[in-house]
């Protein structure tokens, strides 16, 4: 399993490799000694969830606020086109965003850490696996608009499906207010 590092601070992508014969494949889709190799400790990961969505179908940018929440996120079947912002006031990439193609023939899956927002265009039918090291508390959940004009998603397709929660989430400028706002001062020098 090879592993590269995101355009954004601790984004990692883990690309496994499949090892194919006249049936078929088999690959890995975690490794918990690699994951403990780039910093990660695999014992915290406490649930796995899955998602379906249509062609075009968006789940928009969704984060946790407080200690946040750090996931795996992998494409099991289809294809997305999977889009993090980073939402940590203190991260050198504070503001950024970063795009990477998760499908089901390359097998890459995605470590997000806390404190990133988080969302996806299915670009086929698809199916989205998710591990995540904290229960979900939906008092710290945090979320921005897919087409927030500040942010400017280039999402590649038509959208056909978003949530009626998705198209009342706020603007990044409100989030990034908020967010700031929450964030412990710097010391003075």
């Amino acid at each position: 399993m090879k592993v590269e590092t995101g355009t954004l601070n601790g984004v990692l992508i883990f690309i496994p490799t499949p090892y194919r014969d006249e049936r078929g494949l088999f690959t890995r889709t975690f490794d918990a000694s690699i994951a403990a190799a780039h910093g990660l400790n695999p014992a915290s990961f406490v649930q796995d969830s899955q998602s379906r969505t249509i062609r075009g179908g968006i789940r928009a940018l969704h984060g946790r606020a407080g200690q946040g929440e750090a996931k795996l996120v992998r494409c099991a079947r289809g294809a997305i086109h999977d889009v993090l912002v980073d939402a940590r006031p203190d991260s050198p990439t504070y503001g950024a965003q970063m795009s990477v193609l998760l499908d089901d023939e390359s097998f890459a899956h995605l470590y997000v850490p806390p404190g990133l927002l988080h969302g996806y265009q299915a670009l086929t039918e698809a199916d989205v696996c998710y591990r995540i090291d904290r229960e979900h508390d939906p008092a710290e959940d945090i979320s921005v608009r897919y087409d927030d004009p500040d942010l400017a998603i280039d999402w590649p397709l038509p959208v056909t499906a978003i949530s009626r929660r998705d198209l009342a989430a706020g603007s990044w400028r409100r989030v990034r207010s908020v967010l700031e706002a929450a964030a412990p001062a710097s010391p003075e020098v």
